[in-house]
């Protein structure tokens, strides 16, 4: 009996240990299934517009009048009458009365030049008489001809000469009677006004500054190599101004008319003059005005290119570009550089419609390297989570 126990204990132990770890193995879950990793790169891609596209050339400038005038006293003499309109800031119309100097003394003078033409005149018509009766008498007493100062010719050429004279007179009083109105040459505004009520002026006295208010312009500075942007080299080419009035931006449109030529010997810029007319808006309320003084940005319309682009400059290296191609694979296109314009380029050539470039940026780009779209992994990853929540969901149920 002893014998068999000896024999049974141990086998029911096996048969125990062998059910026990049957049934631990069985409680046992299997490995997890790691999905294969993909390291193909990611990129993020923009598509390429291609379009017509109107260049344009910056510049900057002070609006200044075309024309600036110092009115300057003429006459001697006191100033008796001064209009309102004089005044700094103020609009004066072309012909419009600005000062007076008192003018009794010049209406006194063109008198006496006036009495001293007449005693000439009166002085000529004797001597012409006297003259004839001359002629007359030596025709009867004499046969021989006359001679000049028997027929008292030189004494008609004195008088003709203190007529002409007497004339000159006149005319230099009336003008020096005219010069004592100051009056506006065109239509203007007043800049300064040197003078007062009372005030004694000397000739050559500064009485003034006028600026016109028809025309206004700005000198542009442009670069040398931006002309070539630009149609006849800017001339004739409209402009557009940005400025603050009011504290608001405001635009006004403006005309290139000529070009001064030179080079700035420091600056190395050529100069190109706008117009802007009626700048002060006096014969349209509703434009803004543009003042004398302000300083302004200029926009100048330049070629227009037929099919051209604009790229970041940082995606241009070496004037290749990356794109991703039909087969999500990297290219390099060679492109035509046709300007910078700021931080970015202009590109006419070598680039299509509809092209994706590479706006990301990898660490060792090959040609020809597979990538893959950033959208596209975004949406593999969400059918993924979607189908792991089918599953999960089948489950439960």
């Amino acid at each position: 009996m002893t014998r068999k126990k000896q024999i049974i204990v141990p086998i029911v132990v096996l048969l125990l240990g062998i059910l026990t770890f049957v049934g631990l193995a069985s409680m046992k879950k299997p490995p997890e299934e790691k999905p294969a990793v993909d390291n193909t790169p990611i990129v993020a891609v923009e598509p390429v517009n291609v379009d017509a596209m109107h260049l344009t050339v910056g510049s900057y400038g002070i609006v200044k009048p075309k024309y600036e005038t110092e009115l300057i006293a003429q006459v001697n003499g006191q100033i008796v009458e001064l209009n309102d309109a004089f005044v700094r800031g103020g609009f004066v119309s072309q012909g419009q009365l600005l000062a007076r100097i008192d003018p009794n003394d010049y209406e006194a003078a063109l008198i006496d030049a006036e009495a001293n033409l007449a005693s000439a005149l009166a002085s000529l018509e004797t001597e012409r008489a006297q003259g004839k009766v001359a002629e007359r008498e030596w025709k009867r007493i004499h046969d021989a001809s006359p001679t000049e100062l028997s027929l008292r010719k030189p004494q008609l050429a004195q008088e003709l000469a203190r007529v002409k004279a007497a004339e000159a007179s006149v005319l230099r009083a009336k003008r020096n009677l005219e010069r004592t109105e100051i009056r506006a040459p065109y239509d203007a505004m007043i800049e300064s006004r040197e003078i007062g009520l009372g005030s004694y002026v000397g000739v050559g006295r500064n009485v003034g500054k006028l600026l016109a208010t028809d025309i206004a312009e700005v000198r542009l500075p442009v670069a040398d190599n931006q002309l070539e942007f630009l149609e006849n080299h800017g001339e004739q080419s409209n402009v557009v101004l940005n400025g603050v009035f009011a504290g608001k931006e405001m635009r006004w449109n403006a005309k290139i008319v000529r070009s001064e030529g030179v080079v700035d010997n420091k600056s190395r810029m050529s100069y190109l003059v706008a117009q802007i007319e009626d700048p002060y808006a006096l014969s349209d309320k509703n434009k803004e005005p543009l003042r004398f003084g302000s300083y302004v940005n200029a926009e100048i319309f330049g070629v227009t290119l037929a099919q051209a682009t604009t790229v970041p400059r940082y995606l241009v290296e070496n004037s290749r570009v990356a794109i991703l191609d039909e087969e999500s694979k990297l290219r390099y296109v060679d492109v035509d550089i046709v300007r910078q314009d700021g931080a970015n380029v202009i590109i006419s050539g070598g680039l299509h419609q509809g092209d994706r470039i590479i706006v990301s940026a990898l660490d060792y780009p090959i040609d020809g390297m597979a990538l893959a779209l950033e959208s596209d992994t975004n949406l593999e990853q969400q059918e993924n989570e979607d189908v792991t929540n089918t599953q999960v969901a089948s489950v439960s149920e």
